[in-house]
C-alpha cells in the first residue's frame, strides 16, 4: 500500500478528537443543557439573553487565556497573570481621580509591561524556572495590591472606565453579513494562494467557521449582535491572534521556537526574543484586562481577581493546549473558557448546588488532558513506528544525509 494512501485526509485529521474534541465537548454541553432546561419546564436555554451572558461572563477570562496559549505555545508557563490584572486595576483606579483617565490606564498598563518583563528576564536570561518565577511574581505582586489597599477596597469617582467597561455595541446586521462574508473569502484565498487547497481550508477552519457563524447569527440571531465591549474585544483579539499565529512568520517562529527550541536556534531563530516577547506581550494583556475589571465595578479590593489564574490555564488547557510548548489553538482556548463558564452557568440556571460545580469542573477538566495526553502518546506511537518502517526501508539503499531537525509546525 502506498504512502498516500495510507496517509489520513486532512479533514480526517481536523475532526478527529485530538483537533476537535473540545468543539464537540461544547456542543454536547449545550445540548445537554438545553434538554434538562427543557425537560423542567424552564425557558430556553439557548435564549439570546443567556447566551449573551454566558459570553459576557467569560470575555475577560477568555481574553487572558488567548494570550496564556501563546505563552505556553513558547514553551513557557505564567502564573501571575490575574495577580497583574489586579495590580493593573488597583493602581488605574487609585490615579484616574487625581491623574486622569490616560495617565491612569498608562501607568496600569506599564505595571503589566514590567511584571513580565521581571518574569522574562528571570526565566530567559538567569534561567530560573518559569514555573516558579510566576509563582513568586504572583505572590509578590499580590502582597504590592494588598500594601496599596491597605486591606480596604477603593471607589472611584470617574466613572469612564465603568462607561467603557460595561458599555455595548449592537453590529449591524449588514455589518455582520460583511463581516461573515469576509472571513470565509478570506480562508479560500490563503487556501488558493498555498496551493493546496484542501489542507489549508482545513488549517484555516478558526477562519471560515468564524464567518459561518456571523453569517447564522445575522440570519437567525440577530439580537447576539448587541454585546458588550469586553465581548468584541475577546472575538477581536481571538481573530487577530488566529490570524497573526497561523498565517505569519512570527506565528510559525513562536510554535518552532516551543516545540524544539534548539533547532529553532540553529535555524536561526531569536529564541530568547520570542520567549520573552511572549511573557511581556501576557503582562500587557493582563494589565489591560485588569482595568476593564476595575472598571466595571468602579471599584476594586485586596481579593480582586484571587485564584483566577489556575481558571485561564484550566481553559487553554481543555483547549487543547500543551504545557510543554509548540501546540495549541487560540480559538480553542476560548471555547475552552466557554465550556467552563457554560458548565457554571447552566448550575446556577437548573439550581444545582455550588458543592458540585467544583466536582464537575475539575472532573471535565482531567478527562479533557487525559484524552488529549492518550491521543498525543497514540500519535507519536504511530509516528515513530512510520519513521522506522521508513528507516528500515532507506537502509538497505545506502548511507543517507543526517536528518535536520524539524520545526514544529502549528496544529489545527
Amino acid at each position: 500500500m502506498s504512502n498516500a494512501a495510507r496517509k489520513p485526509s486532512a479533514w480526517r485529521k481536523a475532526l478527529a478528537p485530538r483537533a476537535a474534541g473540545v468543539v464537540y465537548a461544547f456542543i454536547g454541553l449545550l445540548a445537554v443543557l438545553t434538554i434538562t432546561s427543557s425537560a423542567q419546564g424552564r425557558p430556553s436555554y439557548l435564549s439570546s439573553v443567556n447566551l449573551s451572558n454566558i459570553l459576557e461572563q467569560s470575555a475577560l477570562i477568555g481574553i487572558l487565556a488567548i494570550f496564556m496559549t501563546v505563552v505556553l505555545i513558547s514553551g513557557n508557563f505564567d502564573l501571575s497573570v490575574a495577580s497583574t490584572a489586579a495590580l493593573a486595576g488597583t493602581v488605574a483606579l487609585k490615579l484616574i481621580d487625581g491623574s486622569g483617565t490616560f495617565l491612569a490606564v498608562l501607568a496600569a498598563i506599564a505595571c503589566g509591561a514590567v511584571v513580565g518583563l521581571v518574569n522574562a528576564v528571570l526565566v530567559q536570561k538567569v534561567g530560573v524556572n518559569a514555573f516558579i518565577v510566576t509563582l513568586g511574581t504572583l505572590t509578590a505582586v499580590r502582597g504590592v495590591v494588598q500594601a496599596i489597599l491597605d486591606g480596604r477596597s477603593i471607589t472611584a469617582r470617574n466613572t469612564a472606565l465603568l462607561d467603557f467597561a460595561t458599555g455595548r455595541w449592537a453590529m449591524p446586521v449588514w455589518a455582520a453579513l460583511v463581516v461573515g462574508v469576509a472571513l470565509v473569502a478570506l480562508a479560500v484565498v490563503l487556501a488558493v494562494r498555498s496551493g493546496a487547497v484542501r489542507e489549508r481550508l482545513t488549517a484555516s477552519w478558526p477562519l471560515w467557521l468564524a464567518g459561518l457563524l456571523v453569517l447564522l447569527v445575522a440570519g437567525f440571531r440577530p439580537n447576539l449582535l448587541d454585546q458588550a465591549v469586553p465581548v468584541w474585544i475577546m472575538l477581536g483579539l481571538a481573530l487577530v491572534a488566529s490570524l497573526v499565529l497561523r498565517f505569519t512568520v512570527v506565528g510559525r517562529n513562536l510554535y518552532a521556537v516551543g516545540g524544539n527550541a534548539e533547532a529553532a536556534r540553529l535555524s536561526g531563530i531569536n529564541v530568547d526574543r520570542y520567549k520573552m516577547g511572549a511573557f511581556v506581550l501576557n503582562g500587557v494583556i493582563a494589565a489591560t484586562v485588569g482595568v476593564v475589571y476595575a472598571g466595571r465595578f468602579n471599584s476594586v479590593d485586596p481579593t480582586v481577581l484571587n485564584g483566577a489564574e489556575l481558571t485561564v490555564i484550566a481553559a487553554a488547557v481543555l483547549g487543547g493546549t500543551s504545557l510543554f510548548g509548540g501546540s495549541g489553538v487560540v480559538v480553542k482556548s476560548v471555547i475552552g473558557t466557554l465550556i467552563l463558564f457554560t458548565l457554571s452557568n447552566g448550575f446556577n440556571v437548573l439550581n444545582i448546588g455550588s458543592n458540585y460545580q467544583n466536582v464537575v469542573q475539575g472532573t471535565v477538566l482531567v478527562a479533557a488532558a487525559s484524552l488529549y495526553t492518550a491521543t498525543s502518546q497514540r500519535d507519536r506511537a504511530l509516528l515513530r513506528k512510520r519513521l522506522g518502517r521508513r528507516a528500515s526501508g532507506t537502509g538497505a539503499a545506502g548511507p543517507t544525509a543526517a536528518a535536520e531537525p524539524q520545526l514544529v509546525k502549528p496544529n489545527a
